[in-house]
């Protein structure tokens, strides 16, 4: 298996992508350029002068590159600690690069740091900058301000994304009373106070319900959608929200881009088989395996209550899956339904764990 994929091609099985893929060229809205990031020693100096042990460096990100369209929904997968928090800082400004740059809207994201921050929403999943004795709307009053809003727009802004994510009843309640999604949806409501051309979610819908999380991803969508459309560079653990919303994906494993294309070619790229489980009725098991297993001697044939299981790995797109049905049909066999089994990507991303481990050694 390749160590690193990184491909450059916007179409995609989603309907999203689709819709984009017609589009003309979008221009480029966050571009990262050979980033890099280490965490020195706290008090390096003054351990060395005592001659007490110290730990290594953290290289949290080494050598990132990529970008993200206008637009575009971008995903970023990895483990705990594998530098998906750092990069989102990066980019917001909160923290420096060691070396390469970022740039938001062509602003770097070191020397422009205002401007990046005018064109940037984030939402972390971790928020700690709320002030637990104001209520929702004060805090958003606040930073509106903060970000320069006036008395009046500050307001009509604050009714509107209090309604869109539906915790406008919670207007008057003090933060600290505020449950652990209703802080998330918070989060997100202020990422969007200045109506940001970037909106950059770290773990959005972690703490929220199934419903709430499914009105979140479809609020995420409509943004890239709208006009002008939001570029949305998204980092999640919910593997099944980023292939439904992201366009391409960037697997990120200690520090490293391993790999970056849409989710259904990272996971043809990964695995180029799939497994055929075909079921059906009015065969028995001896005239299948009369049919079948000179041509497909890999296959397997079973019965179950009256319905015949048939099960058999073939190379995605190939024409073996047509010819076993073609088949069936033409032995009178009533075809009840078939299952593919195919890479996920969590299947992708443990495959590039794994292969860091075992460098590592």
């Amino acid at each position: 298996m390749a160590s690193t994929i990184v491909r450059d091609n916007s179409k995609s099985g989603s309907n999203i992508a689709d819709a984009k893929s017609s589009s003309p060229a979008r221009a480029i809205a966050i571009s990262i350029k050979h980033l890099s990031k280490t965490y020195p020693v706290p008090l390096a100096r003054l351990k060395q002068f005592f001659r007490r042990k110290m730990k290594q460096p953290v290289e949290a990100l080494r050598d990132v590159s990529f970008d993200v369209r206008e637009g575009e929904i971008f995903g970023l997968i990895g483990r705990n600690g594998a530098g998906k928090t750092t990069l989102t800082k990066i980019v917001a400004t909160l923290v420096q690069p060691t070396s390469g740059t970022v740039t938001v809207k062509g602003y770097d994201s070191v020397r422009e740091d205002e401007r990046v921050r005018a064109q940037v929403g984030l939402a972390t999943a971790e928020e700690r900058s709320f002030y637990w004795r104001l209520t929702a709307e004060q805090n958003l009053l606040f930073f509106a301000r903060l970000y320069g809003l006036d008395e009046a727009q500050a307001r009509q802004r604050i009714s509107e994304l209090l309604e869109r994510f539906e915790i406008e009843e919670l207007r008057a309640r003090r933060f600290a009373e505020l449950s652990t999604g209703n802080r998330q949806r918070l989060a997100m409501a202020r990422a969007m106070l200045t109506r940001p051309q970037v909106l950059l979610l770290d773990e959005p819908t972690r703490s929220l319900d199934p419903l709430a999380a499914a009105r979140a991803r479809s609020l995420i969508g409509s943004l890239a959608r709208q006009d002008p459309p939001v570029s949305v560079l998204l980092t999640s653990h919910n593997l099944t929200e980023i292939e439904e919303l992201c366009e391409r994906v960037a697997v990120i494993s200690r520090g490293q881009i391993r790999a970056l294309d849409t989710p259904e070619r990272l996971r043809t790229l990964h695995t180029p088989t799939e497994r055929i489980h075909i079921f059906a009725k009015e065969i028995s098991v001896a005239n299948a395996k009369n049919l079948f297993l000179q041509k497909f001697d890999e296959m397997e044939i079973t019965e179950k209550t009256g319905t015949l299981s048939l099960s058999f790995t073939r190379k995605i797109q190939d024409n073996r899956l047509n010819e076993v049905i073609r088949v069936l049909r033409d032995a009178g066999a009533e075809i009840v339904s078939f299952d593919v089994e195919r890479a996920t990507l969590l299947d992708v991303m443990e495959s590039y764990e794994r292969e860091d481990e075992v460098k590592a050694v």
